[in-house]
C-alpha cells in the first residue's frame, strides 16, 4: 500500500507511525498469542471439573486474562512505532477502522481488542455476578474512558497525569482477572491492598506512563545530569520508584525470587529505553515493547509467586 493511499484511508490530521520488520514479526506474534489464547481458553473451558455457566466462565477468565497481555503489549507497540495519533483524536472508532486494522494499524487493532476485552468482561458480569466480575467491568470501562484521553495527552491537549492513570487502570483490569483465575473467591481490592509487592510495581508503571505523557508524541526526554524540564523530573522519581521496585523485591526474594531477578533486569532495559527514546523519539522501536513485557512478566511473578 503506498504512503498516498495510507494517508486517504485515515482521519484528516492523523499521524502514521512508522513501518518496519520487526513490527510485522512483534504483530504476526500478538496475532499467534490471541490465536493461541481463545484455542487455551477453550481448552481450559472444556476440561475444568466445572460444567455449564460455571466452566464458561472459567475460560471466559482465562481468556480475558490473555486479551489483556495482548491488549498492553498492544499499546506499547503503539507508542514504540509512533501509532499514537494513527486515527487522529476520534475515539472509540473512525471510519474503516476494521480495513485499517487489517491494514497493520496498531492503533486501529488496540481499540478492537480493547473492545473485545469489554464484551468479554460484560459476558463475566452477566454469567458470574461476582465480586471480581464487577470490579473488572468497572476497570474496563474506566481504562477506555481513560485511553480516550491519552489522544488529547499526546495531541498536547490533557496532562500527562491522564496518561499515567490509563496504564495503571489497564494492569489492574490483567491483574483482577489473573487473580481471580488463580485464586477463586479472593477479593481484589482485599488482595491488592495486602499485596505490597504490587504496590511499588504499580506506583513505578504510573510514573512510566507519566512520563511518556509529559513528552508527548514525538519528543525527546533529552539526555540531562540535573533536571530542568517537567519530563526530566518525572523520569527521575520514575526511576527512584524503579530502584523501590527492585529494594521491595530484593527484600522479599525468598517470596518473589523471579519477580526480583526480572525487576534487575529491567532496570537495564529501562536505560535503554531512555536512549532510543532520544535517538528516536517518533518512534523508538521494540525496546518499549521489551520494557512492557518486563512489567507484565514482573507482575505474572508475584501474583503467582513464581520460584525456579
Amino acid at each position: 500500500m503506498s504512503e498516498t493511499s495510507s494517508t486517504a484511508a485515515s482521519p484528516p490530521h492523523a499521524t502514521l507511525g512508522h513501518r518496519s520488520p520487526i513490527l510485522r514479526v512483534i504483530g504476526i506474534a500478538i496475532s499467534a498469542w490471541l490465536l493461541l489464547s481463545v484455542m487455551a481458553a477453550a481448552w481450559f473451558g472444556l476440561t475444568t471439573p466445572r460444567t455449564g455457566t460455571a466452566a464458561l466462565a472459567q475460560g471466559l477468565t482465562l481468556a480475558e486474562v490473555l486479551f489483556a497481555v495482548a491488549l498492553i503489549l498492544l499499546g506499547s507497540i503503539v507508542e514504540g512505532f509512533g501509532w499514537g495519533l494513527s486515527l487522529g483524536t476520534r475515539w472509540p472508532y473512525t471510519r474503516n477502522i476494521v480495513l485499517l486494522m487489517l491494514r497493520g494499524d496498531p492503533e486501529a487493532a488496540h481499540r478492537m481488542l480493547a473492545t473485545t476485552v469489554g464484551l468479554i468482561a460484560l459476558a463475566l458480569a452477566i454469567l458470574n455476578p461476582v465480586q471480581s466480575s464487577f470490579v473488572g467491568l468497572g476497570l474496563v470501562i474506566v481504562t477506555a474512558l481513560f485511553g480516550m484521553g491519552t489522544l488529547y495527552v499526546l495531541a498536547g491537549r490533557a496532562p500527562a497525569i491522564v496518561h499515567g492513570t490509563h496504564g495503571l487502570l489497564a494492569y489492574l483490569v490483567f491483574l483482577d482477572y489473573l487473580v481471580a483465575l488463580h485464586l477463586p473467591g479472593v477479593s481484589f481490592p482485599i488482595y491488592l491492598e495486602a499485596t505490597g509487592a504490587l504496590h511499588a510495581v504499580l506506583l513505578a508503571l504510573f510514573l512510566g506512563g507519566m512520563v511518556t505523557g509529559q513528552r508527548g508524541f514525538g519528543k525527546p526526554i533529552e539526555a540531562f545530569v540535573r533536571p530542568r524540564r517537567p519530563a526530566q523530573w518525572i523520569f527521575v522519581l520514575h526511576g527512584l520508584t524503579a530502584l523501590l521496585v527492585v529494594g521491595t523485591l530484593g527484600w522479599m526474594e525468598p517470596l518473589y525470587p523471579v519477580a526480583f531477578v526480572l525487576a534487575l533486569l529491567q532496570a537495564g532495559v529501562g536505560f535503554f529505553v531512555f536512549h532510543a527514546v532520544n535517538l528516536k523519539p517518533r518512534h523508538p522501536g521494540a525496546m518499549v515493547v521489551l520494557h512492557q513485557s518486563m512489567v507484565l512478566l514482573i507482575s505474572t511473578a508475584i501474583v503467582l509467586q513464581w520460584h525456579w
